[in-house]
């Protein structure tokens, strides 16, 4: 009798009731690679399968190549569109040795410049070397600056040429520093 009372109750004897007359659900599996689209989701369904090849790991070298060539790519553009590159050349141009050596017309020896060296403006140093070339040669220009300490003028300690025969020409001279701050 107790029992009876507590079922009526809490409910529960509604609720066993309702579980005998309910129908049964099955397991649904999940949809397979040529089978239709999926009309109608269901909480109770199978779960897809996990992909376990590693194709990926073929391809990852591939892709780790790639990155890098275009994170040199993005660097080299980078440095070669900087205003130092551009007045380095600008000053080369208006040099009259290196107009000696090179010939008239100088600008990158390549279409796509390689600027090579370090170019760090804000710890001050500044050294890069590129190819140029003229109307009768090409060379290979070294520029080579440094900023003693934060608040001073950066101070240029190389700018040569050399030639492809390696013959180095100092085109820095003390009077006519091209790079001095006015």
């Amino acid at each position: 009798m107790l029992t009876t009372r507590l079922t009526r109750r809490t409910g529960l004897s509604q609720l066993k009731q309702l579980s005998r007359n309910a129908p049964r659900r099955t397991m649904i599996p999940a949809p397979g690679p040529n089978t239709g689209p999926l009309m109608e989701r269901r909480a109770d369904r199978e779960l897809p399968s996990i992909n376990t090849n590693r194709r990926w790991m073929r391809t990852f070298p591939l892709f780790a190549v790639a990155v890098g060539a275009a994170m040199f790519g993005i660097f080299n553009y980078q440095k070669s569109s900087s205003s130092v590159v551009s007045s380095t050349l600008y000053a080369l141009r208006t040099s009259p040795q290196a107009r000696e050596i090179l010939g008239d017309e100088i600008y990158f020896a390549q279409q796509i410049p390689w600027i090579s060296g370090e170019m760090n403006q804000l710890h001050g140093r500044i050294d890069i070397s590129f190819w140029v070339k003229g109307t009768k040669t090409t060379g290979k220009m070294r520029f080579k600056s440094v900023r003693p300490d934060r608040m001073s003028y950066f101070r240029t300690e190389e700018w040569s040429l050399e030639t492809e025969d390696g013959t180095v020409v100092q085109l820095l001279d003390k009077d006519t520093d091209p790079f001095q701050q006015q």
